[in-house]
């Protein structure tokens, strides 16, 4: 592993991200499976990026039989990513009838700010103060975990994130309304500096916020006014989608409300580089019209391929119905380990997106949890922390997750629990 390390850090540089304290040396993968180079067989609890489980096999053929047939780019017509098209957008609900492909969930936020800002012809963005949205220049500005060279441009304004533990406002209850009230204030400074409201950003299920227990509608005043002021609404959709959270294909449609751009990235084609932008078609248009947009890699065959195998797993193997009914499960067992340890001050989640926040001593158990997450990998469990301070166990495994797997991870944390506490 020291070899392996110091070629990362060469090559990769010495700041290259890795999990865990004794990072794992992966080999290969299948279904919720990874295995290290060693033979070692580990429970992946948290790589949401192979969505229908690691080398899927529908997927696996889709890509060979379309690698083998022809991949190009969308200047030349093929059918493919018509079909991928017409299929993707039947998941929507309401007027999101179009779509533009790209390779990552950062291009897609990337080209979402740009829609919004060439519909509304202002410049402002509102997004939380906790969150993060991807690595271009622009979508950096959204980010809380790293201040930007130079500083937040004066055209961002981050709003308090709702919290379940430290709740905006000082209560649950009154948790939307004060969450409202930091987006009409940020609606007002960006008005008063000049440059209006183009977007409101947010993940749907305020995943990197922590993933806070939400009621149907919490958005809703906080929508209607980014609207009166002529701003458009972007869910990012790269965590929650794809039915993950069990109830809905889509984060939006579970909190009741219906944005004009969504993004996806991550989980669209079982890690296969593909992510999208999905809006009306006026707002494409409009942003055609304004920028010679092209992407060489953005839909081509291949990608729209495995997209479309993706699809077509998630209601073959109705894995929305399993992440809702093994989501329901594993949150039960966590309740029933957290009532052996009182670290665990919070249990939370919707499908196979759930966790646990760790606090000792009336403060955020961040300690704690960095060392539960080595020790979980320790006892062959892999998940990570999330959260305003790092303070949260997240757990988001591949969305074929069964209850013996929820077994195993629940009697993992509790030995786990048992030992570092």
């Amino acid at each position: 592993m020291q070899d392996i390390a110091a070629r990362r850090a060469r090559l990769l540089g010495p700041h290259m991200t890795t999990f865990y304290r004794e990072p794992v040396h992966v080999a290969r993968g299948e279904g919720v499976w990874l295995w290290d180079t060693e033979g070692r067989q580990y429970l992946d609890c948290y790589n949401n990026v192979p969505h229908v489980g690691h080398c899927h096999p529908r997927v696996v053929d889709a890509i060979a039989k379309q690698a083998a047939t022809l991949n190009t780019h969308t200047r030349y017509v093929h059918d493919a990513i018509l079909d991928y098209g017409e299929a993707l957008t039947a998941k929507f609900e309401h007027d999101l009838e179009s779509m533009m492909m790209v390779c990552s969930g950062s291009e897609a936020n990337d080209l979402a700010l740009r829609m919004a800002q060439v519909m509304t012809g202002k410049t402002g963005i509102i997004g939380t103060d906790n969150t993060y949205h991807g690595n271009t220049t622009a979508v950096s500005q959204l980010n809380s975990s790293k201040l930007p060279i130079g500083g937040y441009q004066d055209h961002v304004r981050q709003v308090p994130a709702p919290d379940n533990m430290v709740p905006v406002g000082g209560s649950r209850e009154g948790q939307a309304e004060a969450f409202a009230k930091g987006v009409e204030k940020a609606i007002a400074e960006l008005e008063a500096s000049g440059h209006g409201v183009s977007a409101l950003i947010v993940c749907p299920y305020f995943a990197n916020e922590g993933f806070p227990t939400l009621e149907r509608g919490f958005l809703d005043r906080a929508v209607a006014a980014v609207r009166k002021a002529g701003g458009l609404i972007i869910a990012d959709e790269v965590q929650p989608g794809f039915g993950r959270i069990g109830s809905h294909w889509w984060g939006h449609e579970k909190l009741g409300f219906a944005p004009d751009i969504v993004t996806l990235g991550k989980p669209m084609a079982n890690g296969h580089p593909v992510a999208a932008v999905v809006t009306r078609l006026e707002i494409l248009t409009a942003f055609q019209e304004q920028f010679k947009y092209f992407n060489t890699f953005g839909g081509n065959p291949v990608s729209a391929a495995a997209a479309m195998a993706v699809l077509n797993v998630i209601e073959d193997e109705n894995l929305i119905s399993n992440a809702a009914d093994v989501g329901a499960y594993t949150v039960d067992l966590l309740h029933d380990v957290a009532s052996r340890h009182e670290v665990i001050a919070d249990v939370r989640g919707s499908g196979l997106f759930f966790g646990a926040e760790l606090w000792r001593d009336g403060k955020p158990a961040t300690k704690l949890c960095s060392l539960m997450v080595d020790e979980m990998r320790e006892r062959g469990v892999l998940l990570h922390s999330e959260g305003r301070h790092d303070n949260t166990l997240k757990i988001r495994p591949p969305c074929v997750f069964d209850r013996a797997n929820a077994d195993q991870l629940a009697e993992t944390l509790d030995a786990a629990l048992e030992a570092v506490t």
